[in-house]
């Protein structure tokens, strides 16, 4: 809770937000009433808009009363009239309204929401197709209410770096009630089958695209959620802003993993790219692979992992799926970014290994197998029980079980000392019990090739021990001449 009056009290707003404003109508516009423009304050980590006025120069006065028109229905005036009712409602629905006084402006506020409910089932009950500058009129007015500063991240008001962002009370938008409305009313422009894409794209363009994916940093779940679909929708509609869109994302991910580490909607972009690397057409391009190697592997670097790890193993396994020949690409980037000390991020890798070795082909399998193995041994005989089980449920699956049959002369030598050791001094009776039943399974598979490894343990062991008694001989020998000098 005092995150939250802390983000309220340190929230940088633009000139639009520190007022109560009302529409101009345009035969008033110079009646002695001062414009004001929407001044966008930009914050150092918190992406904001730029150049917003000159962009969309929309007409936002005060008004003295601090009153606003009240205007028909559109559906009780006539279709000829409805267009430009349709544009003085846009026109209201301009108004930046403090949501932070929940008591002020209580009537305006009513109308600004009633006006954005009859907007959005104008558009969605396909009334009548907007005109050219009506359309150019919303995009404007989307772009005045959802185009803003972000309020400062919770660590940047506390200077607390070091607070894990899954701890943090996200900060919801106090104006949300009218901040739904009007992604309602975006969403419903760009799924309507009467919005021509070739005009659309005029206003939905790659500066308007920029602006949505900055926003995908609000800390408001709902927000980033729509968010999520519209951009979606306008990836799936304008086929031209396709490799713009992803060039973005991928920006934004550069800049997350090798200079914040913060980022509120990785998550959800993440989502967005699983269903867009699903439609990846075969064989695939260069530009693709690239994107998998240089942002999507790197991805497992950042410390908030668990945040998205979710929606990233779908979209790593979903290129495996795709090409199975990337696998071992694939494989080889998560054994680099390997965690050495964090332990629930070794279970999140574990798991989406398994998920990869599902969709991995035997010769893709023998090119990463010992650098693979080598690193699940170290699983097998870790002391945390977590880490240790996840890597022996490994052998629950039949696909990896078999491939680890054709290639048991390589594997079982590399974690036969890890097995043995957790039978002799695993703490856990779970996985000494996965062990057993895994050492089972090899001596079945291969009674010849077990009972050589049993062997080679037996002679390794016999060394150390051999070794162990010859140091403490050492030992003793120094401290008896030590004594007979003294």
């Amino acid at each position: 809770m005092f995150q939250k009056f802390i983000k309220k009290g340190h929230r940088k707003v633009s000139k639009s937000d520190g007022g109560d404003y009302g529409y101009v109508p345009p035969g008033n516009r110079n009646s002695g009433l001062v414009s004001t423009s929407n001044v966008v304050v930009n914050h150092a980590s918190r992406a904001a808009p730029e150049n917003l006025v000159q962009q969309h120069p929309m007409i936002v006065a005060a008004l003295p009363s601090g009153t606003i028109e009240t205007l028909p229905m559109l559906k009780d005036v006539p279709v000829s009239e409805r267009q430009n009712l349709f544009l003085r409602k846009l026109q209201i629905c301009c108004f930046q309204l403090n949501f932070l006084e929940i008591l002020k402006m209580v009537r305006e506020k009513e109308i600004k929401r009633q006006t954005l409910v009859e907007l959005v089932d104008f558009i969605q009950s396909s009334s009548g197709k907007l005109t050219e500058s009506n359309q150019e009129e919303m995009i404007r007015m989307i772009s005045v209410n959802i185009f803003r500063c972000l309020p400062p991240a919770s660590h940047e008001n506390t200077g607390s770096e070091n607070m894990e962002p899954e701890e943090e009370d996200p900060y919801l938008e106090p104006s949300w009630p009218h901040l739904q409305l009007v992604y309602e009313l975006l969403m419903r422009y760009v799924v309507s089958s009467d919005t021509d894409t070739k005009v659309a794209k005029r206003y939905v363009d790659h500066s308007f695209v920029l602006k949505l994916l900055d926003l995908f940093d609000s800390e408001d779940p709902r927000e980033r959620e729509y968010l999520k679909t519209i951009l979606h929708r306008i990836y799936g509609k304008f086929m031209v802003h396709r490799p713009f869109i992803r060039k973005a994302i991928n920006n934004i991910f550069y800049r997350f993993i090798y200079e914040t580490e913060r980022h509120s909607g990785i998550g959800e972009l993440l989502e967005i790219l699983g269903s867009i690397i699903n439609g990846f057409a075969l064989p695939m391009k260069e530009e693709h692979k690239l994107f998998l190697v240089r942002a999507l592997i790197p991805l497992h670097k950042p410390k908030p992992i668990a945040l998205y790890h979710q929606q990233l193993s779908y979209c790593i396994t979903q290129f495996v799926e795709k090409d199975y020949k990337l696998a071992d690409t694939v494989i080889r980037g998560l054994l680099k970014y390997w965690p050495v000390t964090n332990c629930q991020k070794e279970v999140l890798f574990l798991g989406e290994l398994e998920e990869v070795l599902e969709a991995t082909q035997a010769a893709e399998f023998q090119r990463c197998m010992v650098p693979l193995f080598r690193q699940i041994a170290r699983c097998l005989s870790s002391s945390h029980f977590q880490v240790a089980e996840r890597a022996l449920f490994l052998w629950n699956n039949e696909h990896i079980v078999s491939l680890i049959a054709q290639n048991r002369n390589v594997i079982l030598p590399i974690i036969f000392e890890s097995l043995e050791k957790n039978i002799q001094s695993h703490w856990n009776q779970a996985v000494h019990g996965l062990t057993v039943n895994v050492r089972k399974m090899f001596l079945e598979m291969d009674t010849e090739l077990f009972e050589e490894c049993q062997r080679q343990y037996a002679e390794k062991e016999a060394k150390a021990k051999e070794l162990e008694e010859q140091r403490e001989l050492k030992w003793q020998r120094l401290a008896a001449a030590a004594t007979l000098g003294g």
